[in-house]
């Protein structure tokens, strides 16, 4: 009976102990799940941080990106109104100087007064001029008389050779007298034409007609041949109908401008009135100097109204054959390497291109060259933009 207590017992005892087995797993397996999720929180935690300096990171890098506007380079039309300036000129104007020395004797016309050809100016009083050629015409009378002594002495001599009278050599000394005195008869003659010729220019024409633009003698003067050193014109004489127009062409435009193109000018002096003319020549040649080709216009002048001198603008209406291109004058860096566009490329990038630039419009400029009508130029870029800096690009308002 004992025996069966004490195996009670020990069959009661067994089912506690097994129970506190199992509950101390169960805390093993509490502690373990605990520990998981506070590592899983850790790990949550650690990388919620790291995730927001990331992001961080990444925003302060992009506020770092400096935001530019852009706009695209706007097409020139191809007809358009080409104005050069230009200064008119006489279409003949030529100096008038003394071809003989003496004193101004009068004059016949003003500054102002239009001459036909031929017209006498003045005339020239020529004292040494008229006593060499007095001189010159009693050395030719005495040349003359010579000679006709010569002649008869010559005849007289070659009758008595023929008779034996004299020697062949006295006969032929006087032939060779009566040859000299022929000889300087001629120089004599020929001395005094050219003093007839040089006392003919006291007498002072006008080689064509046209109109007196200067007069830089007077009475008494004294007149000096040529028109070296201190000497100066007498008269200025200008033909100002038609009235000659001098313009360059930028080299651009240089093949819509040809011989028989009409042509306009205006004057400050006389505002609302536009004078037509065509284009009588040009240079055909490109000055290397200034890139441009010279023209000359022809204006008809008959009223008198457009002056020699005068300041102009001549209207053309050309054709361009080259794609023309504008941007805003502020869509330009100008560096000591030269003007240059900042133009975002596809990758986001700044690139400095170098460009030609032509005209001035004022608030726009022309781009020659170095541009293409697909591309985006900063506007307003800063001094301190660089090639490959990377921007945010935004379109300029109103830009399509």
């Amino acid at each position: 009976m004992n025996g069966d207590m004490v195996d009670t017992e020990v069959f009661e005892a067994e089912p506690q102990h097994g129970d506190q087995g199992r509950r101390k797993h169960r805390g093993y397996l509490v502690a373990i799940i605990l520990g998981i999720i506070f590592l899983v929180a850790a790990i949550v935690g650690i990388m919620s941080r790291f995730s927001e300096r990331r992001a961080l990171a990444d925003e302060t890098e992009q506020l770092a990106i400096a935001t530019v506007s852009i706009v695209h380079p706007k097409v020139e039309s191809p007809q358009e109104e080409l104005v050069l300036p230009s200064t008119l000129q006489a279409f003949t104007e030529s100096p008038i100087y003394a071809r003989t020395n003496g004193y101004l004797k009068k004059w016949y016309h003003d500054i102002g007064s239009p001459v036909h050809q031929g017209e006498l100016l003045a005339d020239i009083e020529t004292p040494e001029i008229d006593q060499e050629l007095m001189q010159a015409r009693a050395a030719r009378d005495q040349s003359t008389a010579q000679l006709e002594i010569a002649k008869s002495s010559a005849k007289r001599w070659e009758s008595l050779q023929k008779m034996d009278a004299v020697a062949q050599q006295e006969t032929d000394e006087r032939s060779s007298g009566y040859t000299q005195g022929q000889a300087a008869l001629a120089s004599a003659s020929a001395n005094v034409r050219r003093l007839e010729q040089l006392e003919s220019f006291k007498h002072v024409y006008a080689p064509f007609a046209g109109t007196i633009t200067r007069r830089n003698t007077d009475i008494g003067a004294l007149i000096n041949a040529g028109n070296s050193g201190m000497n100066q014109e007498l008269f200025v004489v200008a033909l100002v109908n038609p009235i000659r127009v001098y313009v360059d062409v930028p080299e651009i435009y240089a093949p819509s401008v040809r011989r028989g193109v009409n042509a306009s000018i205006e004057l400050p002096s006389l505002p609302g009135q536009r004078f037509t003319g065509s284009v009588a020549r040009t240079a055909d040649a490109i000055d290397p100097g200034t890139r441009t080709l010279r023209t000359e216009i022809d204006v008809p002048n008959s009223d008198g109204k457009l002056l020699p001198g005068s300041y102009a603008q001549v209207h053309f209406g050309v054709h361009v054959a080259t794609t023309r291109l504008s941007v805003p004058v502020n869509a330009l860096l100008f560096r000591s390497e030269g003007p240059r566009a900042a133009v975002v490329g596809s990758d986001g990038k700044v690139h400095l291109k170098p460009v030609v630039i032509g005209r001035d419009y004022g608030t726009d400029v022309e781009i020659l060259g170095g541009l293409e009508t697909s591309e985006s130029i900063v506007l307003n870029p800063s001094d301190s933009l660089e090639e490959g800096q990377p921007v945010h690009a935004t379109k300029e308002s109103g830009q399509s």
